[in-house]
């Protein structure tokens, strides 16, 4: 089983999330950003198809195995929206804020009872940039959307998701809490079966 693992991401809170989620495996988990500046250009209109993309890209240039996800805010209220371009949402080069915000704008005025959305996120594990069968993981969590940000802690529209069940927002909740509960949680526990099986 590899030791170095290369996480297709640049983004520092989700590597924190994804080093302790793997941590069991006893992998060192690398940032794509060690091995090259440039980002792979997510072009697909599934979350699927840009964890591949983005999985087969860092693998290429760092020489290592790879996962990758692609995670994303779907709102039922809004289509599905943001979807697989949550965090380009307003713009390229968007930040969270500038995303939260244009969220906030498009439900203005929805009622709670209409606020309904989910967390998803496709997982995706290559032994090597050429793996024609990369083993392929799910994760969904359900919530609502604040009318207000909440808490500090996390990142992209965790201060607007309502957990139901806990009564805080995904933004207030503790690394160990979220990450046993989360769409990422969920997909890694269920990716890290897949690993562990296969050997």
């Amino acid at each position: 089983m590899a030791t170095e693992v290369v996480l297709a991401s640049r983004n520092d809170g989700k590597f924190a999330e994804m080093q302790a989620l793997f941590a069991p495996l006893g992998w060192k988990l690398r940032s794509v950003a060690e091995f090259c500046d440039d980002a792979a250009e997510e072009t697909a209109s599934t979350f699927v198809e840009n964890a591949l993309i983005k999985a087969r890209h860092a693998a290429l240039v760092s020489g290592l195995p790879a996962i990758a996800d692609d995670s994303g805010l779907e709102v039922a209220e809004l289509e599905g929206a943001p979807g697989v371009r949550s965090a380009r949402y307003a713009g390229e080069g968007a930040s969270d804020a500038d995303n939260n915000q244009k969220l906030l704008a498009a439900l203005k005025n929805i009622p709670d009872e209409r606020r309904g959305a989910r967390f998803v996120c496709l997982m995706v594990y290559l032994r090597h940039a050429e793996d024609a069968t990369p083993l392929i993981a799910q994760g969904s969590w359900r919530g609502t959307i604040l009318h207000n940000p909440r808490g500090t802690h996390g990142f992209g529209y965790d201060p607007l998701f309502l957990v139901p069940d806990l009564k805080r927002s995904a933004a207030e909740l503790d690394a160990e809490v979220k990450n046993r509960v989360s769409h990422r949680g969920k997909a890694a526990r269920h990716l890290y079966s897949m690993i562990h099986d296969a050997g």
